[in-house]
């Protein structure tokens, strides 16, 4: 639906700057959202304030679409060069490096604003956050598994929403950091599968290029990691037995993921990564049974 909006936008510069955003692709925002919500939820034992859900869920959205965008400042040349990006539009022709750089200046304005209506602690957890999330492109060049890097930007909403709910950053919150970071780097490794062949090509790094031919060994470990994390998390925070069942439902969920991923099937891996929209709801869900 979305990106049929997207496409019958009739300005093209609100239109390119809405891709560039990916609004179309609203995946983006969902993953970043999720963990926000856990630490919301669990901080708040499973009755989150209604004004702090609008608040992460709008920051969700303007903080993806600013790493999107900083994300094809950042690989504008690269991106001509890669089958699955060439046609991005910033790669392509269709929006100027100074437009590109205007929306992404409005869109942090816009995070700063919402920074601002959080309590001190969290406001100035905000400003790690952004860095995590502009800087992330450039770790493509030296990381050999930025995805890594990755999960730490994307996990980092857990951080800044406890201490908004509770004022402190509890131990539960940085388990569930870390799990994030697991995570989001095993299936941001599953997307990366897409544009192996081409990133050896042209010289970006990927943990689907670290892990080689051991890439569902590398992804379980880090989904095996994600368990454990979630698991010791729940425990310290004192959820109830829902969330232990919820865990169930994503421990085979994610095994679905690996046998999928063993087949090799190229086609696959994309749904295979969308899929974790779901996962990151079930989680959801389960915090909030009590």
């Amino acid at each position: 639906m979305m990106e049929r909006l997207v496409n019958a936008t009739p300005w093209p510069l609100v239109r390119e700057s809405l891709r560039l955003m990916r609004v179309d692709r609203p995946i983006g925002t969902w993953l970043l959202l999720w963990p926000s919500l856990w630490g919301l939820v669990a901080a708040q034992n499973g009755t989150p304030d209604l004004r702090l859900i609008v608040i992460f869920l709008v920051g969700a959205f303007v903080m993806r679409s600013a790493g999107c965008v900083a994300n094809d400042l950042a690989d504008r040349r690269f991106d001509a060069e890669v089958a699955r990006c060439k046609d991005r539009p910033l790669a392509a022709g269709r929006i100027s490096v100074g437009a590109a750089k205007g929306l992404l200046f409005i869109l942090l304005g816009v995070a700063f604003l919402l920074a601002l209506m959080l309590g001190a602690l969290a406001f100035k957890l905000c400003f790690v956050g952004a860095f995590l999330a502009v800087s992330y492109p450039f770790t493509k060049r030296f990381l050999d598994a930025p995805q890594l890097y990755m999960g730490a930007a994307f996990g980092w909403g857990v951080i800044i929403a406890w201490a908004e709910a509770s004022g402190e950053v509890h131990l539960a919150a940085w388990l569930f950091f870390g799990a994030t970071l697991a995570w989001a780097a095993g299936y941001d490794t599953i997307y990366a599968m897409m544009d192996r062949p081409d990133d050896l090509r042209i010289g970006v790094r990927s943990s689907a290029i670290l892990f080689g031919e051991r890439v569902v060994l590398g992804v379980g470990v880090l989904y095996g990691v994600m368990l454990v994390l979630l698991l010791a998390a729940g425990v310290q925070s004192g959820v109830g037995w829902g969330y232990f069942g919820a865990l169930m439902v994503v421990q085979g969920h994610l095994s679905w993921q690996l046998y999928r991923l063993h087949q090799g099937r190229a086609e696959e891996m994309l749904g295979l990564f969308l899929s974790n929209r779901w996962t990151g709801l079930i989680v959801l869900l389960g915090l909030g049974l009590r």
